[in-house]
């Protein structure tokens, strides 16, 4: 069987943000080069192992890190190793993520020839203030004449990232980005709120009190304001956090919504390929080091038990505004859906929390703001 997903990591940034905590190191004095012709061994490795399994693939994903840190010379051979054991005949979606602040011409031009169709940027507020605060170093400028000059290359399929519950962030301060956002007159955002996680900058003066964040309440006021604002605008809301224009929302990321299985690839990089879900090394050396032996770079590995497939099925589905159909459950796992949570579905229901119909499961809208909540109802 295929896959239908292939994420590729690319560990690197030239600045680190106060609230990331993915897989990342300063891009200055880097084994750059090195660790690009390591991914491109890591696929080969894979390709040569089971011929076929990327005959399939529909979308590819660069992320990080920061891929767009790289140079033009580094993302052109990339995207040449990506070509070589990758056939692109099937993929009709594959997407950079990119800092506003990089992309120069060079690199979109890069980019687009390299087969990339559809940019992610990391824009996070238009708030230029509230930018210092998080660790971005981009202007206003910089998104408005990153988004034009990506629109003169070729690229129609843009989306940006906005964050709200930042530390000190109003709802004025919300509503002028989200208005700002809207001029860009762009086909898909993805919008979400701020999560303090360990090992970050936050996380360290969040423990020490000086993180100060926004009530539950004015968070739940600016998710309003988001779905009412993209709603105005003509963008659909088909995930928790991301609205798009018709026919662009995101391929792979959909991948993940459905529990469907896709193959990582890079250091810290995360997979779920025949059942298992695995990570990759994330120090680079020891990465690059298992791939220069012939071995692939896994660290670990579980196999996801039948309860678990379940749960996700569940929790990972209802993220979508079109939720989880009865077919697509007895497709998988040959027993409908009310004989494994039929007891939740009704209690979720009354709660007002969850809608089941003929066709599945969905969130209200009151159960979009606290999704988390209805999510741990279907664990096993």
């Amino acid at each position: 069987m295929g896959i239908r997903g292939v994420y590729i990591h690319i560990p690197f940034c030239h600045q680190i943000c106060n609230y990331c905590d993915f897989n990342k190191v300063f891009f200055k004095n880097q084994p750059v080069d090195a660790y690009i012709e390591s991914v491109g061994e890591e696929l080969r490795l894979y390709a040569t192992e089971q011929p076929g399994r990327f005959n399939d693939v529909e979308t590819i994903f660069l992320g990080g890190g920061t891929p767009t840190a790289l140079t033009a010379a580094q993302i052109t051979r990339l995207l040449e190793l990506v070509r070589t054991y990758i056939p692109q005949q099937t993929v009709v979606e594959f997407t950079s993520e990119a800092n506003p602040d990089e992309l120069s011409r060079d690199k979109l031009e890069a980019l687009f020839a390299g087969g990339v169709n559809r940019l992610s940027m990391g824009v996070q507020s238009f708030d230029e203030g509230l930018l210092k605060k998080i660790g971005r170093t981009h202007s206003n400028e910089h998104v408005f004449q990153t988004v034009a000059l990506a629109k003169e290359v070729g690229f129609t399929n843009i989306s940006i990232d906005l964050m709200y519950g930042l530390p000190n962030q109003t709802l004025e301060q919300w509503q002028h980005t989200l208005q700002t956002a809207m001029t860009l007159n762009l086909p898909h955002f993805s919008a979400y709120s701020l999560l303090v996680e360990p090992k970050t900058v936050f996380y360290i003066q969040y423990n020490k009190g000086k993180l100060a964040l926004p009530t539950e309440d004015l968070e739940a006021t600016m998710y309003g304001h988001l779905i009412d604002e993209m709603e105005r605008h003509g963008l659909k809301q088909y995930e928790i956090s991301n609205f798009a224009k018709d026919g662009y929302a995101s391929v792979h990321n959909k991948i993940y919504w459905d529990n469907d299985e896709y193959a990582g690839f890079g250091a810290g990089a995360h997979g779920y390929v025949d059942g298992v879900r695995y990570s990759n090394h994330g120090p680079i050396k020891k990465y690059m080091d298992a791939v220069a032996s012939g071995q692939k770079p896994v660290i670990h590995e579980h196999t996801v038990t039948r309860d678990e497939r379940l749960e996700e099925q569940m929790f990972l589905g209802l993220r979508k505004t079109d939720g989880v159909t009865h077919d697509e459950f007895m497709r998988k796992f040959g027993v409908p859906m009310i004989d494994v949570f039929g007891d939740v579905i009704a209690s979720e229901v009354e709660l007002e929390r969850l809608i089941h119909d003929e066709d599945g499961v969905r969130l209200t809208r009151r159960g979009r703001f606290i999704g988390n909540e209805v999510f741990q109802q279907f664990l096993l």
